[in-house]
């Protein structure tokens, strides 16, 4: 039987703890990430939306938006952090949107495998978004792609900055700032 997006949206009322993507009509709930990756996507979320919403260039959202896609399956995903340009979201919406973001950042958690993160931006990618990055803590780099790019077109390390100048004009990320401090 193939699920919809009602039914995820009911379930979703009854377990609201729990993160949940429709994929291909089967509701797939996410397993609990840890405190790393989480403090991970909420420190880019945070230092993105301080660019983002005096400079009035769209909306950030963390992984409890959920976009409902462009795709025949209707899927439905929930990047860890996204941004969506003003001009294709200019009102927040209770539901899930019916687009696909202009950035999105997955981050590898444990129980994730680097290529299914991968594999996630590249679906993104195909459906129109500009630019995806996976994140990976063990090694401690971003994985930025853009379209109609199998592979990544950067591969950015501590020491390096991540900028989307096509999206976001004049905004900086320094990569070494997005990882949890160490108090040795």
């Amino acid at each position: 039987m193939s699920l919809t997006v009602k039914d995820l949206e009911k379930l979703q009322e009854q377990a609201s703890d729990y993160q949940m993507e429709l994929i291909d009509g089967e509701i797939i709930i996410m397993s609990p990430s840890g405190l790393e990756p989480d403090e991970i996507a909420v420190e880019i979320a945070r230092q993105l939306g301080n660019w983002v919403r005096p400079h009035r260039l769209g909306r950030v959202t963390g992984s409890s938006a959920g976009f409902k896609l462009p795709n025949a399956a209707g899927d439905v995903r929930a990047p860890d952090c996204s941004f969506i340009r003003a001009v294709r979201l200019r009102r927040t919406t209770q539901d899930f949107a019916q687009l696909i973001p202009d950035l999105a950042f997955e981050v590898v958690s444990k129980s994730d495998s680097l290529e299914k993160q991968r594999q996630k931006v590249r679906d993104y990618l195909t459906l129109g978004m500009a630019v995806g990055v996976v994140v990976d803590p063990r090694t401690q780099t971003l994985e930025v792609y853009r379209p109609n790019q199998a592979d990544p077109t950067d591969v950015l390390k501590n020491g390096d900055v991540f900028t989307a100048p096509e999206l976001l004009p004049g905004w900086e990320m320094e990569i070494s700032s997005i990882w949890a401090p160490e108090f040795d």
